[in-house]
């Protein structure tokens, strides 16, 4: 008489259904937690070139990023970033290879109640303007 062993494909299956669920679930929660509070926004600038706008919260100060890209090496930027009015950042940027675009990163306090965030680039070149706006 021969006995039937009972089939391990079930466990198997269930565990690996397991891991997967598993690893999404982290996946997932690390995503979330890789934002960490940052507020993002993206547009179109008045030629071609686009823009990038992120605030974050950091200890009791906020990091801000504003990228400029306008796909052309050299091209020379005059940049204001403003927070509440008061002028974080003000400067030149001048794009850069590979991707030709330019990148200011300013730390600033974080002021009492809701920080609006300006950022402002003109091209000396074309006169393009790019202005990205938000609230964190």
């Amino acid at each position: 008489m021969t006995t039937s062993r009972p089939s391990r494909r079930p466990a198997r299956l269930l565990a690996g259904t397991a891991v997967v669920a598993l690893a999404l679930v982290t996946t997932g929660a690390a995503a979330a937690n890789a934002k960490g509070g940052d507020v993002r926004r993206s547009g179109s600038c008045s030629m071609a070139s686009t823009w990038k706008l992120k605030a974050k919260p950091d200890n009791s100060a906020l990091q801000v990023e504003f990228e400029v890209d306008q796909n052309k090496v050299g091209q020379t930027w005059s940049v204001a970033i403003t927070d509440n009015g008061a002028n974080i950042f003000s400067g030149t940027r001048t794009t850069t290879a590979p991707s030709g675009s330019f990148t200011v990163a300013v730390r600033t306090p974080n002021r009492a109640g809701a920080d609006q965030i300006v950022a402002k680039a003109t091209n000396a070149a074309t006169g393009e303007t790019c202005r990205g706006a938000l609230s964190i």
